[in-house]
Formats: C-alpha cells, sequence, structure tokens
C-alpha cells in the first residue's frame, strides 16, 4: 500500500504543540508500520514560520509546490485568526482535494472562512467557540467535543485534542493495536473519544468568587453521591435556593442541576476506566441511583451506555 502523505500547513502565529502533536502520532504510526505515512510541512511561500512561543519551523516546500495530499492538517494559534487571505484562498482550493481535511484548535476558523464549514458540524477551542458561531452562523458550532468528524473534514478542539484526532486516524488505518502502542510510546491515554467534553466539570465552570459557593463546589466534587439537590446545596451555602441558584450561575457560568450532572458523569467514567467495580456499584457511588438512571445519562451525553464505554476505553489489563 502506497503511502498515505500528510501535509501540515505553516504559518506565522501558529501554535506549535497543534503541529508537532499530530505529526509525533503520525511519525510514530510509520515507525511501527515503515512506510504507513510521509510527513510534510509548507508555507505560503516555503519560509520559515515563527510560532507563538517564539520557535522557528523552517518547512519542506511551499504551498504552491505542494502536491494533493492523503491528509490536509490546519493548525490553531492567533495566526489562524486572523489569517492571510492568500493561506485562506489556498485551503478554499486544495482542502476538497484531500482525502481528509483536518483542524486543530482554531484552525477551524480557517477552514471556516474558505466557506468548507458551511452546513457542517464542527468544534474548535471551547474559548472560541462563540466567536466562531457569530462569525460564520452557516457553520454547526459544538463546543463540547474532543473532535468532531463530519464526512472527510475533521475539526478538533484546543492542542492535545489535536492527537486524540490523528490517534483516532492511525486507529482507522492501521488498528486499535497500533494506536495503542503509539499512545504508549508517546505517554497519552487512548481513552477520549470524540464526543468526550472538551474539559472536567471543574475547568468548564468558573471558580466562584464567594467562599461559601466554592465550598459547594468543593463538596459535589467530594461526595457525588449525596443530595445533591438545590435546597441541600443552598442551604449548605447559607442562602435561600433562589438566590444560591442564581449566584451559582452568575459566578460559575452554569446551573448548580448542570454542574453536579457534569461533575457525576465525570465521576462514573473514571471509574469505569480506572476501576473493576460493577455498573451497579458506580451507579451507586457516582450518584445516579440505579444502573438505569446512569446509563441514560451516559446515552444522552456520550452517546454510548456504561458497559460499552467501558470496553472502548478501559485499558487492557496484562497479567
Amino acid at each position: 500500500m502506497a503511502p498515505r502523505t500528510v501535509l501540515a500547513v505553516l504559518f506565522d502565529g501558529l501554535q506549535s504543540l497543534d503541529v508537532t502533536g499530530p505529526l509525533e502520532v503520525f511519525a510514530g504510526a510509520d515507525l511501527l508500520s515503515p512506510g504507513a505515512y510521509r510527513i510534510r510541512t509548507a508555507s505560503l511561500d516555503g519560509a520559515p514560520v515563527r510560532t507563538t512561543s517564539g520557535l522557528t519551523l523552517v518547512p519542506d516546500e511551499s504551498l504552491a509546490g505542494a502536491k494533493d495530499p492523503d491528509i490536509l492538517l490546519v493548525p490553531g494559534g492567533l495566526g489562524s485568526l486572523r489569517p492571510d487571505p492568500r493561506l485562506v484562498d489556498w485551503v478554499r482550493e486544495r482542502g476538497p482535494r484531500a482525502a481528509r481535511l483536518v483542524s486543530v484548535c482554531t484552525g477551524a476558523a480557517v477552514l471556516a472562512g474558505a466557506g468548507l464549514l458551511d452546513g457542517r458540524r464542527a468544534t474548535t477551542h471551547w474559548a472560541y467557540c462563540d466567536r466562531l458561531a457569530r462569525e460564520h452562523p452557516a457553520v454547526e458550532i459544538d463546543p463540547d467535543p474532543v473532535y468532531v468528524r463530519d464526512g472527510h473534514i475533521s475539526t478538533s478542539a484546543g492542542v492535545t485534542a489535536g492527537i486524540d484526532l490523528a490517534l483516532a486516524l492511525v486507529e482507522e488505518d492501521l488498528g486499535r493495536d497500533a494506536a495503542l502502542t503509539i499512545a504508549r510510546h508517546l505517554v497519552v491515554f487512548l481513552r477520549r473519544p470524540g464526543n468526550q467534553a472538551q474539559f472536567s466539570a471543574q475547568l468548564a465552570a468558573q471558580t466562584a468568587q464567594r467562599e461559601p459557593l466554592r465550598d459547594v463546589q468543593r463538596w459535589i466534587t467530594d461526595h457525588p453521591d449525596a443530595d445533591l439537590s438545590v435546597d441541600t446545596l443552598a442551604d449548605r451555602a447559607r442562602l435561600s435556593p433562589r438566590h444560591f441558584a442564581r449566584a451559582f450561575r452568575a459566578e460559575t457560568g452554569m446551573t448548580p442541576g448542570r454542574y453536579v450532572d457534569r461533575v457525576r458523569l465525570e465521576h462514573a467514567r473514571r471509574l469505569l476506566e480506572d476501576t473493576a467495580d460493577g455498573v451497579e456499584e458506580i451507579a451507586r457511588t457516582s450518584g445516579y441511583g440505579t444502573p438505569e438512571a446512569m446509563r441514560r445519562a451516559f446515552v444522552r451525553t456520550l452517546g454510548t451506555p456504561p458497559a460499552e464505554y467501558r470496553r472502548r476505553f478501559r485499558p487492557a489489563t496484562t497479567s
């Protein structure tokens, strides 16, 4: 089988990990299965580019002279938010020719600017989802997933999500064992499905400014199996339920109920991945009460029931 060519687009102001993370995955796959991938990099004029961290990257060639790749990778970074019009024009013309068109982080803004995401579902770094949705209303922006695959176009969230997406592509090409081997070499976990949330409940929500509300956040995290109704949490914060609900949302960016849902789901996922506890026990200790209630939460949020989630994302044990 001929090597699959991977072409990474380089430009000033890109985030270096958006390029090097996925390319390390493909390079690892090529070491594991020689000839699987051929990696190239290209900039508009073939000139070196400077990343947001100050690193200088030297491309292999110019975009004008590059051949159509199997996988076209567009990274993110500040330079992708107001890209050179020539870069957008090139992506508009050449992107559809790639068997797979991939963006990492705010690289989705380049694809959207080229009109390639119109009518499609996509994601980007959570901090830029609202902006991308405002500037490109024809694109269906989903702020939650680690990555989204819509046809031959894949978009991913910030930085390390590009590694997750690259591992998913390698798994599709070479099989799960190959992807697991590469993940182990890179010391990352091959656990995150594309529809997994970009961040934990604690990171998704802002930390409350007032100590009583911060205490409630910590209490929820430490006691997912407790009574976490608004009345009970409000009593803990020594506020009326109405005042508590309003203040919690104002200071954390989400309702108490949504925060509780995220904490419980995160707790259950961690137990499914890291322990051999039964589903009934996990449902109880995570605050769902019954396996059926936990199953509904998993299907609604992750699109898969707990047993299937464990089968796919719990590392295989070795003797």
